[in-house]
């Protein structure tokens, strides 16, 4: 299971580079929120993965072993709002920039083919 997790994190995130190094800034938008969600995957991962356990510790007498690490998931959380925010800030510089240049392309220009 561990390799199918970090194979698929990595498969994600190659293709947030893959799509960076794209000249059109919707793909390039779209690559940072495939980096970011395979951040996000990788950070989650690491908290260990419990299904119906509670998140915290009730008594500092108690195992905690058998519970939950909360600190993944609200990193994950702040990480996922975070990212919210700067896509919608990546989006009005889009439209922003092109209705200055006419043209979604990076460099101003439009691409060869």
């Amino acid at each position: 299971m561990e390799l199918v997790l970090a194979i698929s994190v990595g498969v994600v995130f190659g293709a947030g580079i893959w799509l960076i190094l794209r000249p059109r800034t919707f793909q390039l938008i779209t690559g940072l929120l495939l980096m970011s969600y395979a951040v996000n995957l990788f950070i989650f991962a690491m908290g260990r993965l419990w299904v119906d356990k509670p998140p915290i510790t009730p008594t500092p007498a108690i195992d905690p072993a058998q519970f939950a690490d909360p600190l993944p998931q609200g990193l994950v959380l702040t990480a996922i709002v975070i990212g919210f925010a700067t896509t919608a800030l990546y989006l009005v510089m889009m439209i922003g920039a092109r209705g200055l240049s006419g043209s979604d392309h990076v460099d101003g220009e439009e691409p060869r083919e």
